[in-house]
């Protein structure tokens, strides 16, 4: 028999629940050669660029090394401010999950980084990440598949 209304929960998930810990960084003049190394090392899809005070102020994605490559730029020769998004889009730790799912979404991105106050990197979100979430939900029985 099915119920004439079924009522919204949330998950109390936070974003510092499921983020990745300790953020990849580099500095702006680091080499898209060395940005890529360290991606591949770390099995991650974007490194978070800061500055002298390690603060956020751009993201390489994996993205990004494919547009340099493809456009026959010498990946040691250049360094990742020039291809970086600058001032990426952000979210806290102590900020819902869902919350971080509907601004990648919105935003197209798959990667969110997440700062402090002070607008220092603490983790990041990935696509992957959200994934991880869903299925581990779904093994648990506690989300279905065809509620989608």
């Amino acid at each position: 028999m099915a119920l004439a209304h079924q009522r919204r929960r949330r998950l109390p998930l936070r974003v510092e629940d499921i983020m990745v810990t300790p953020p990849v960084t580099v500095t702006k003049d680091t080499s898209v050669r060395e940005a890529a190394r360290i991606m591949y090392e770390r099995k991650v899809g974007s490194v978070l660029v800061v500055d002298e005070e390690g603060r956020l102020v751009g993201i390489v994605t994996e993205r990004d090394i494919v547009f340099a490559c493809a456009q026959g730029w010498d990946a040691d020769k250049h360094a990742v401010w020039e291809i970086m998004t600058e001032n990426p889009a952000t979210i806290r730790p102590s900020d819902n999950v869902v919350a971080a799912m509907e601004k990648m979404r919105r935003l197209g991105v798959r990667h969110l980084p997440v700062v402090d106050e002070a607008g220092r990197p603490v983790g990041m979100v990935s696509f992957r990440d959200i994934m991880d979430l869903v299925l581990m939900l779904v093994e648990m029985g506690v989300f279905h598949p065809a509620l989608l």
